[in-house]
């Protein structure tokens, strides 16, 4: 990989090159910072002050100018407006073509000044990044928190760009009224819904989309899925290859198999215990029954990480086809009277989680520019099927039989899925289009015209944000020793993981402890649902339905909090301080879930449960928004990416808690609450302590 000065060098606008960031002089600057402290003639208080003031004139000076572009591309716009008004009193046809032209020049021009925004906001990234792996000091926290957040900030002018926003929005007008509108006295205003189709304003839209970087709920939502994105510049052609690659309707398939397994995780949760008494076994069987679905998934989900590397139709075929077997199994358990017939079939849903090829698929195949959306539809199908299972559970509350087969409270979640898991595979087998291999597209010709040559070379978009996926502290793109510009990086230190053993080498000790605390809140969250019917029960005297109205009100909360959250929350307070209050409030509520006083009341029961399941959602959308931004890079693709790192991590920790409650179990109902909920605890304060104690060492 060539290093970023020399790629600087290159893609310079040569009568610009004085506005750019000089790199080299900043990458010197911090050798020299470096070489400074060594001997002790300089200490980090000044080398702060000294660069951040150097960062500011840096910023001041691509500012300055970008607002000077943007007013010459208005001045131009104008005297164009003013021939556009002179052409609707006196039509000329050859006039109109030459002023479309202009317009196309001036979004050409446009386009140019986006990869000037691109270079120079790159540049400062990875100029902050070599900063803190030189010293050891989060200065790019600290930098962008107070620049961006100013009432002055010039940040913000770029990022913002609202500016920009402006002209596209007037070159877009203007190209649609210069359009043969047979008649039509509609602009664009009138019909927001109508794209106007101009390759030009097509490639300004996706330049201004790769450049946005606010913090929104969407935003939010798709680093709650963990779908990584590698931290490079995009190929010419990487957009053209993403839309080539893209079907909607695989998209949606991918989605609703996402929703279908939620549900079919959670939809006996309300009923286990009772299947499992009808079948001879103790209540509390509930938690192996339950869990052996997470056991079966923490192998499928290695097997179909790698399968969707050739292909993504045959893994959710063979998805389908298993859930289908599974759920059968499941459902038949109950006349033949068999709890190892139930286990089996608990098991062959877990073989069928296809979750990994979903994240692979928007990671792979869906088009930058909507990749966020439809990660944030990931997380939404996740969360409604979490919902809908155990609500689904609470309307199947009959018993019948025809022939020999029982349809009850206990059987319909299993027939009920069955048919589902079979209506769906129809679906996919006449509407998924496989996609194809990133080897097999090559939709650029060496003989391509000139225009489109030029609209290929200033499409490269800002595919990250200023604050990105750290780097693994062996790897730096620009040469960690500071090696000459025209040297290139080893093209294996880019490689992606190719085992489990060497992705966990790739972690940080911050990205451990991110993955401890997901799997701490995952036990909890597992904890409080799987033993919620054995312990509504025993306390409550509960039936089936009031456990499936709770346990569907807690899963309607995920949605609203990620909502509050991701607009509001995470915009007023820095992630890492939600993060360790959110564990103290998971703390809180296990603590005050403990049976210490006679009676044991519902108010107590519910009123913790939502404090914990709620704390511990805001903690994991958090705990996964900073794991996506520090994670390697490295992670982001393979097999062992971190997408499936966290899948494992949540996926042992369920195994773990479901196991908690059958072993548990056979120390009575009447200890169970308390027993369960005690290495909940252990982990929690755990967890907190760790969390301390790295962003103390950090900061």
């Amino acid at each position: 990989m060539v290093a970023f000065g020399k790629k600087l060098k290159e893609r310079q606008v040569q009568e610009w090159q004085g506005y750019y960031i000089n790199y080299k002089l900043m990458k010197k600057k911090v050798k020299h910072y470096s070489q400074q402290i060594k001997v002790g003639a300089i200490d980090l208080r000044h080398v702060l002050k000294d660069f951040s003031r150097m960062l500011d004139n840096q910023i001041e000076t691509i500012v300055l100018f970008l607002l000077e572009q943007q007013g010459l591309l208005a001045s131009r716009i104008a005297k164009l407006g003013e021939q556009h008004e002179a052409l609707q009193q006196q039509p000329d046809l050859s006039k109109i073509s030459e002023l479309r032209e202009a317009y196309r020049q001036v979004g050409h021009d446009l386009l140019k000044l986006l990869f000037f925004v691109e270079v120079n906001a790159i540049g400062l990234r990875k100029i902050l990044k070599k900063f803190d792996k030189r010293f050891g000091y989060r200065f790019t926290d600290y930098y962008v928190k107070t620049r961006a957040n100013h009432p002055y900030s010039q940040l913000q002018q770029v990022f913002k760009h609202v500016g920009i926003g402006a002209v596209v929005g007037a070159i877009s007008r203007n190209l649609h009224e210069l359009q043969d509108r047979q008649g039509s006295y509609l602009s664009i205003y009138d019909q927001p819904t109508l794209p106007l189709q101009d390759p030009v304003i097509d490639s300004v839209k996706a330049a201004v989309d790769r450049l946005t970087n606010s913090t929104n709920f969407l935003n939010f939502l798709g680093q709650h899925a963990l779908i990584l994105q590698e931290d490079m510049l995009p190929a010419p052609v990487e957009e053209e290859v993403d839309d080539q690659r893209y079907h909607f309707m695989s998209l949606v398939l991918n989605l609703v198999n996402t929703f279908l397994y939620m549900v079919n995780t959670y939809i006996i949760v309300p009923t286990a215990d009772d299947y499992s008494i009808s079948l001879g076994a103790a209540a509390t069987v509930c938690g192996v029954v339950i869990g052996a679905m997470a056991v079966a998934q923490v192998f499928s989900s290695v097997y179909f990480s790698a399968w969707s590397n050739r292909s993504y139709f045959k893994p959710l075929v063979f998805s389908s086809i298993v859930l289908f077997a599974g759920n059968t199994l499941y459902a038949l358990a109950y006349d033949l009277n068999s709890i190892w017939v139930l286990l089996i079939g608990r098991l062959f849903c877990g073989l069928g989680s296809a979750r990994a090829v979903n994240r692979r698929y928007i990671s792979d195949c869906v088009p930058l520019k909507i990749r966020m959306q439809a990660s944030a539809a990931f997380v939404s199908a996740s969360a409604l099927g979490m919902a809908c299972g155990p609500a689904l559970a609470g309307l199947l509350q009959t018993n019948f039989k025809i022939y020999m087969l029982t349809f009850n409270q206990d059987t319909l979640p299993g027939w009920v899925m069955a048919i589902a898991w079979l209506l769906y595979l129809i679906w996919l087998c006449i509407s998924f289009k496989e996609p194809a291999r990133e080897d097999e597209v090559n939709p650029v010709q060496e003989g391509s015209n000139s225009g489109t040559a030029v609209n290929d070379a200033l499409e490269k978009g800002l595919q990250q944000p200023l604050l990105v996926s750290a780097e693994d502290q062996n790897e730096d793109e620009d040469g960690d020793q500071d090696i000459d510009e025209s040297e290139e990086a080893p093209e294996e230190s880019r490689q992606p993981a190719t085992s489990i053993r060497s992705a966990y080498r790739l972690l940080t000790p911050s990205v451990k402890v991110q993955l401890l605390i997901y799997f701490m809140l995952k036990y909890a969250m597992e904890i409080l649902l799987s033993e919620s019917s054995v312990v509504t029960t025993y306390y409550f005297s509960w039936n089936t339905s009031k456990v499936a109205i709770f346990l569907a009100c807690l899963g309607l909360t995920v949605l609203p909090v990620n909502i509050l959250v991701g607009s509001y929350i995470s915009n007023m307070f820095e992630d890492r301080q939600i993060l360790l209050v959110s564990e103290v409030v998971v703390c809180i509520g296990i603590v005050m879930s403990f049976h210490m006083f006679n009676p044991y009341s519902v108010i107590q029961y519910v009123s913790s449960g939502l404090i914990m399941f709620v704390s511990a959602e805001v903690l994991e959308g958090v705990n996964l928004s900073l794991l996506s931004r520090v994670m390697s890079s490295r992670l982001s693709r393979g097999t062992y990416n971190g997408g499936l790192l966290s899948t494992e991590a949540g996926t042992l920790a369920r195994v773990v808690a479901d196991a908690t409650i059958t072993l548990a179990g056979y120390l009575g109902e009447s200890r169970l609450l308390n027993i369960t909920l005690l290495p909940s605890l252990v982990i929690c304060i755990t967890s907190i302590i760790a969390t301390c104690y790295t962003y103390n060492s950090l900061y």
